[in-house]
């Protein structure tokens, strides 16, 4: 089998509603990137770029992308190492990626979970037995809240609890004062059942201040803190001043920042991503790392489309160290929701089939490859010119 074309569509999805977070600017869904890779055994895959142009690394270390730019460098630079090579050969395709340029891990997550789902379907497995097998059919969500006022928050999270949701996740990092009202009354609304977790995306300028909004939210048993300052040193004050777990998100993008983090004792928790590292086949690689260093991982993403957040749940269906609920959406065509409010960021998408939720959970799908139909109409509709 040797591919034969390598095809890129820009989409863009309506939202339920603005889904921000700390340094957000662009918004979540607006301009992504699909791509299909179309094999001469007459079977393709498709894979996704959420690239987002205002969200990266640490410092710059990983520029944010944006769809025109993934759009050219899948074109000009990863499709012609591509063409009439065994889709199958996966780690053969990231050298030769990585290769000819350096960096753009999004463009080529697209391209690797292009080929998990190519290869999926070729055998007639599902991808997560390419990526190791199945650790566990049902994935719970944590239901994200974006920076948005306390009053519409709280009526959102009485509502995905009513629906089974048993972790919230609580934007932060603009104003330490409603940050910490945002938690105590949301405890208060939940009881100690349902587990708190906070996501500041670096938004406290320094360890010392995240460490007073970490002690007084401590009243308010959160679960862990994600993020709360930027680099890993910094992530390390707090870690090291602290009970309370660290998330490290935008600090842990390789396998090798991961190690750093270990070393320096700056998180417990690591948000795993298809995309950070270039696709589920090096995901795979953070992970095992993470799992040698004792860090349990969510999988986490930047709301992706259908397509994409499969990739996501068959991730963490089949990562045994990700025992942490992740914020992605419950995808679905329009009027066919499984969901009233949990996991709703977009009111369509581009797939044919809802997901499949449960009880707070997805429930992971045994079709051949990702286990989605992309609906070409949907995808008419929703391209971005």
């Amino acid at each position: 089998m040797k591919i034969t074309g390598v095809e890129t569509f820009r989409v863009g999805l309506p939202r339920r509603r603005v889904h921000r977070w700390a340094f957000n600017y662009v918004a979540a869904g607006s301009d992504y990137v699909l791509v299909r890779i179309a094999t001469d055994a007459g079977v393709s895959g498709i894979g996704e770029a959420p690239a987002l142009p205002d969200w990266g690394g640490d410092y710059g270390t990983h520029d944010g992308e944006y769809s025109v730019g993934v759009v050219d460098v899948i074109n000009r630079w990863l499709q012609p190492v591509l063409i009439e090579q065994d889709p199958f050969q996966i780690d053969v395709l990231h050298s030769r990626m990585d290769a000819v340029i350096r960096g753009h891990p999004y463009a080529k997550a697209a391209v690797d979970v292009a080929l998990h789902d190519l290869k999926g379907r070729a055998l007639g497995v599902p991808v997560y037995e390419l990526l190791g097998g199945l650790v566990r059919r049902e994935v719970p969500l944590a239901h994200s809240i974006g920076l948005m006022e306390i009053e519409p928050a709280l009526a959102e999270i009485a509502a995905v609890v009513e629906e089974g949701v048993k972790t919230i996740k609580l934007k932060i990092g603009i104003d330490p004062q409603r940050d910490i009202e945002l938690v105590r009354r949301t405890r208060e609304l939940v009881g100690p059942a349902i587990k708190i977790r906070v996501d500041a995306n670096q938004g406290y300028l320094t360890p010392k201040l995240a460490l007073q909004v970490l002690r007084r939210m401590q009243d308010y048993d959160i679960w862990f803190m994600e993020q709360p300052v930027m680099g890993i040193r910094n992530l390390s004050r707090v870690s090291r001043a602290t009970d309370v777990p660290i998330m490290a998100d935008e600090s842990a993008w390789t396998a090798q920042e991961v190690l750093e983090i270990i070393r320096l004792e700056a998180a417990e928790m690591i948000s795993l991503y298809y995309t950070k590292p270039g696709g589920l086949y090096p995901a795979k690689q953070v992970a095992a790392v993470a799992e040698a260093g004792g860090l349990a991982c969510d999988v986490n993403g930047s709301a992706e489309t259908g397509i994409g957040n499969m990739a996501n749940i068959h991730l963490a269906a089949s990562t045994r160290n990700v025992t942490i609920p992740g914020s992605i959406p419950v995808n679905a065509p329009a009027g066919r929701r499984p969901t009233k409010m949990a996991g709703h960021y977009y009111t369509d998408d581009l797939i044919k089939e809802p997901y499949e939720f449960r009880d707070g959970c997805f429930i992971v799908p045994d079709r051949p490859g990702l286990g989605v139909e992309l609906d070409e109409e949907k995808l008419a509709k929703y391209r971005v010119a």
